[in-house]
């Protein structure tokens, strides 16, 4: 397999540095969305994956960064951190949060963005970070430059969509787990171990 995605006009896009202040994000779905949406692999265009199956809305653009992937140092740095042992990546691209004051009515587009922290979830034993990040050049989320300026009650609603959001009604154990809230700097972290992942198991 020597692309995850074929068919898509935003292919071969780079993200730069090894450090990067700004990457680009591919937006699958927006807070309006009652479907999941999610990039076919083969294919490279988008389809529904699934309806949404209850009310959860999530708090922010959400996708992910091309031409990354969570695999064997994505896993290893999870398993550091969390103290987790025979961690595997969740061999998707690194998905991440987008937030905006401004409207987008639709997913399927790209646009660049500020990443200001992340948070390490893992889902039946494999790590599926999700990055926070701010619209760039965005009027009013601009100045955060790091997730601890961001208001608790806003990083809560994320909290609370990626841990209830495959959840049944009433059903008390969860199938994710957030174990951190990390900064901008262990963001950036794991942005540049998933840009090795893709390049040494993917390319």
């Amino acid at each position: 397999m020597k692309s995850q995605f074929k068919a898509h006009p935003w292919h071969g896009v780079s993200i730069g540095k090894n450090t990067p202040e700004i990457v680009t994000a591919f937006i699958e779905i927006v807070p309006t969305d009652t479907m999941k949406y999610e990039i076919d692999k083969e294919s490279g265009y988008l389809k529904i994956d699934r309806p949404q199956k209850f009310s959860n809305i999530i708090p922010a653009l959400y996708g992910f960064i091309p031409q990354t992937y969570c695999g064997k140092t994505v896993a290893e740095f999870a398993a550091s951190k969390s103290k987790k042992s025979n961690l595997a990546g969740d061999g998707d691209p690194l998905d991440i949060c987008v937030l905006t004051d401004r409207h987008i009515p639709h997913g399927d587009l790209l646009l660049n963005a500020v990443p200001i922290g992340g948070f390490r979830m893992l889902d039946k034993g494999e790590a599926d970070d999700k990055i926070i990040a701010v619209l760039k050049e965005d009027e009013v989320y601009r100045n955060w430059t790091d997730v601890n300026e961001v208001p608790k009650a806003l990083i809560n609603r994320l909290h609370h969509y990626f841990l209830t959001y495959k959840n049944m009604p009433g059903e008390e154990v969860h199938s994710t787990e957030i174990t951190h809230v990390y900064n901008k700097e262990e963001a950036q972290e794991v942005i540049r171990r998933s840009m090795y992942d893709y390049k040494h198991e993917i390319t």
